[in-house]
């Protein structure tokens, strides 16, 4: 019994470098953002989100986008595109501005499809929800294509 207590205890202190102290892996927030070329996943980031919800219209393809109604709609749900507006979600306090152009899709077990972007200004890679609910969803017939092409040729 005191060999299997000592037993866990070594484990989890040999194993305790690997996680941060919120309980995450070294991929994720601080750890994320200093490494060159990584993706942000602004979802491991403290949640600073800020609801906004309304219409634009796609600087890409000119599609009158609808407010989503579920989330703060960012990306044309025709073409995918976005403009790199947010520091954190809804904030629109990035003052890049740049197109972000899709660039690949994964499936993601609990948020359906994440979109990855490529900033077309800045180069920053950044990955986003498929708004696959709401008034005006996003076509998943243009994602699906997108999951065809690998993260590591991007």
């Amino acid at each position: 019994m005191i060999c299997e207590h000592i037993t866990f205890i070594s484990v989890r202190s040999f194993f305790a470098p690997f996680f941060s102290k919120k309980g995450g892996l070294p991929g994720e927030g601080a750890y994320a953002a200093s490494v060159p070329g990584h993706i942000k996943d602004k979802n491991m980031e403290e949640k600073r989100f800020q609801k906004n919800d309304g219409g634009f219209t796609c600087v890409v393809c000119g599609y009158e986008v609808k407010p989503n109604g579920v989330t703060s709609r960012d990306h044309c749900p025709k073409c995918l595109s976005s403009l790199h507006v947010d520091i954190n979600p809804g904030d629109r306090a990035n003052p890049c501005r740049g197109v972000l152009e899709p660039v690949s899709a994964k499936p993601h077990p609990k948020k359906g499809f994440q979109i990855i972007y490529r900033c077309k200004k800045c180069g920053m890679l950044h990955q986003n929800k498929a708004a696959l609910t709401g008034a005006d969803p996003d076509d998943v017939d243009v994602i699906i294509p997108l999951t065809a092409k690998p993260l590591e040729d991007l």
